[in-house]
């Protein structure tokens, strides 16, 4: 397969393609000797994950947790329904003034939660850093095209351990720029797959690997689980590798001071320890 994907995530109802990787835009030559397509690449985005779904909505839990900004809990929702043979998907990702807008999807085929998470991870480190979206979209896909760590994955869902695979990378570790995401070039993302599971996508999740660099903070559990999960807290079902775990901890207020300083001394800038995860949390009936 040459590296000229027909991208299963096409919004074709929306008349234009939210591919995520043909949004990096440099990454296809476009000749005949252009390089295969990762194994990395073909499971994000080019297979056809809602194939078999019913229509239903999926009811994903969102966490982030934070030694530097406020952590939060909330939902992503993707109600699928078909008609005349074709999936139709609509994708409400976050609430309030976090929630994302994107087009609903006729004749969908990849599960649309991958490039709603994608992109609001490229937004937020644009924000954090002042880079831009194209390069870290660019560095992104040139992970999965070329150093994905791709190997199978357990998970638990509603009670029984269904098979999987789990896709790694570090996309700005090798990143020649890296001086300017100096805290980010650890950065790792791990995205969980499995037929087993309504709509293939189980789990998204990112973490800086700062953790243990000593920067105290606020955090929340990151759900990993099915079922009605309340913010904050795990549902039941888990990733046994790289299960999730909680913390707890008080962020240090604006013109804090740290323990035993003198008053009035500034806290010193933190190194940011983020981490990010989307899990499926249950099936509930569509809407519509």
């Amino acid at each position: 397969m040459s590296r000229t994907p027909s991208c299963r995530l096409a919004a074709r109802g929306a008349g234009a393609c939210l591919c995520f990787a043909i949004a990096a835009g440099v990454m296809y030559s476009g000749t005949a000797g252009a390089q295969p397509v990762s194994p990395a690449e073909t499971l994000l985005f080019e297979t056809d994950h809602l194939a078999k779904m019913q229509p239903a909505t999926l009811v994903y839990q969102f966490s982030k947790r934070s030694n530097v900004e406020a952590a939060f809990t909330d939902s992503v929702e993707l109600e699928v329904t078909r008609s005349k043979g074709q999936v139709h998907a609509t994708l409400h990702f976050l609430s309030g003034k976090r929630r994302r807008e994107l087009p609903e999807i006729d004749d969908a085929h990849g599960n649309p939660v991958l490039l709603g998470f994608l992109e609001h991870d490229i937004a937020e480190m644009k924000r954090l850093t002042g880079g831009s979206a194209t390069y870290f979209r660019k560095r992104i896909r040139m992970a999965l095209a070329n150093s994905a760590q791709v190997t199978p994955q357990r998970i638990t869902w509603q009670g029984k351990t269904v098979e999987g695979q789990a896709v790694r990378i570090q996309p700005y570790l090798d990143d020649p720029l890296h001086a300017r995401f100096e805290n980010y070039v650890r950065k790792t993302y791990t995205f969980v797959f499995s037929d087993g599971v309504p709509g293939g996508l189980y789990q998204v999740s990112t973490s800086l690997a700062n953790a243990g660099l000593k920067a105290p903070g606020t955090v929340v559990a990151r759900a990993a689980g099915q079922g009605d999960a309340k913010p904050g807290a795990a549902g039941t079902g888990k990733a046994e590798s790289g299960a999730a775990v909680s913390a707890a901890g008080t962020p240090a207020a604006p013109g804090a001071t740290q323990p035993g300083a003198a008053p009035g001394a500034p806290v010193p800038p933190q190194i940011p320890a983020i981490d990010e995860t989307l899990t499926l949390v249950k099936v509930a009936a569509p809407r519509r």
